[in-house]
């Protein structure tokens, strides 16, 4: 968003979310300060903070207005951070539907009153996967996305930016093939004549849309083809080398987004294929370029966790099928999460709405850790020394299939 823009947009959002203006208090916790903007009836936005950076002096000359709670009109309004996403995942519906949920089409209404600046989508934007399905009704369900969401977010002038979920092209081959050709063929053909509309700075964009990377607002994005529970060997190489440039290494932040996420956390979704293979090793990587979180979609529940040095935003499910996060009996939901960064200190907040009751999710709400077969996801504002004796034997429970 030019910068001129964003100036307006802060100025005009000082009218908004009177009624919604917060404090912040800090608190630290292990090597994470903790962050919580206090909403109305104590439903808690979530954040974390990593190693400081200094503002640079473009974003300095708007940090005045860094604070100023902007929200749509009847929500609770966030504090706004330097940077703004808005952050959405796994919109499709039924098999070849080209129709959205109603939560899909408001939350996509509603994203410009947010005004942040970027839209980033965690994957499975169409509802494909089904090798009933014929080209004509795999580039129908991308006439239909293109005209409910991105267009919409595009008439607004809100970069896009998004990863390949397993229903748009899914990559899992079998005897060194794609299953799902169409859909890879589609995806590439409709993002083919979109790339110019996601209004990104591309810094490499050869892979597009599958892989890439770009860079907005002194924030370096990474996206990898996480459209199965493989991600090639040769992408892994390229994102060692990405994330080592200096484009990258220069930026005030490192996020990368993938759609499978590294470890599970809803349930019916911790069988194998449902999760990154090699999880550690790819955890490790991102923490040896110091990424500070990994944006992910497909498990259809929110986690805003960390396993490591890496934070992780387990997006929920804006579309059909919302999951409950294991080892929980609390209703799905579907979410949408406004994410706020401040670049002095490196540190994000998660304003986190249920989109079918439009309040604010309590962080408190949500389990201190997710115990998976893969391994163990904390909450952000928890420490492994927060964790009782009962909690750090905590077994894996597997979910009902």
């Amino acid at each position: 968003m030019p910068l001129n823009r964003r100036r307006f947009m802060l100025l005009s959002g000082l009218a908004l979310g009177a009624a919604g203006t917060s404090a912040i208090a800090c608190t630290k916790s292990s090597s994470f300060a903790t962050t919580q903007a206090t909403a109305p009836s104590a439903h808690t936005p979530t954040a974390n903070t990593s190693s400081p950076a200094p503002l640079s002096p473009e974003l300095a000359s708007t940090a005045s207005h860094t604070g100023t709670p902007i929200g749509p009109a009847n929500l609770f309004a966030p504090p706004r951070g330097d940077i703004r996403l808005a952050v959405i995942s796994d919109l499709n519906s039924a098999y070849g539907s080209t129709d959205y949920r109603r939560e899909v089409i408001e939350g996509i209404a509603l994203l410009p009153e947010w005004q942040p600046d970027i839209v980033i989508c965690g994957g499975d934007m169409v509802a494909g996967q089904s090798l009933s399905l014929s080209e004509s009704e795999v580039a129908a369900m991308w006439a239909a996305f293109d005209e409910k969401i991105l267009s919409p977010i595009r008439s607004a002038g809100l970069p896009f930016a998004m990863t390949i979920g397993n229903h748009d092209a899914s990559n899992y081959q079998q005897n060194g093939e794609f299953i799902y050709v169409i859909d890879r063929e589609e995806t590439a053909k409709y993002w083919e004549g979109h790339q110019s509309d996601t209004d990104l700075t591309f810094v490499e964009a050869g892979g597009f849309p599958f892989y890439y990377s770009f860079k907005q607002n002194d924030i370096f994005y990474l996206t990898w083809d996480a459209s199965s529970a493989n991600i090639p060997a040769e992408q892994v190489a390229w994102a060692d080398r990405a994330l080592a440039s200096p484009q990258a290494q220069s930026a005030k932040l490192r996020i990368v987004m993938g759609h499978l996420p590294m470890y599970a956390v809803s349930q019916r979704r911790d069988r194998p294929g449902e999760y990154l293979n090699q999880a550690d090793e790819l955890r490790q990587l991102l923490e040896r370029h110091n990424v500070h979180t990994y944006i992910s979609g497909h498990h259809h529940a929110y986690f805003p966790g960390k396993v490591g040095n890496l934070n992780t935003l387990n997006c929920g499910a804006l579309g059909s099928g919302p999951k409950s996060l294991l080892a929980t009996i609390t209703p799905a939901f579907q979410t949408l999460t406004i994410l706020d960064v401040f670049l002095d200190t490196a540190s994000t907040v998660y304003t986190t709405y249920n989109m079918n009751t439009m309040a604010v999710v309590d962080q408190q709400s949500l389990p201190r850790q997710i115990v998976g077969p893969n391994g163990r996801e904390l909450r952000q504002d928890i420490s492994l020394s927060d964790l009782t004796p009962a909690e750090k034997t905590q077994p894996y429970v597997p979910s009902e299939t």
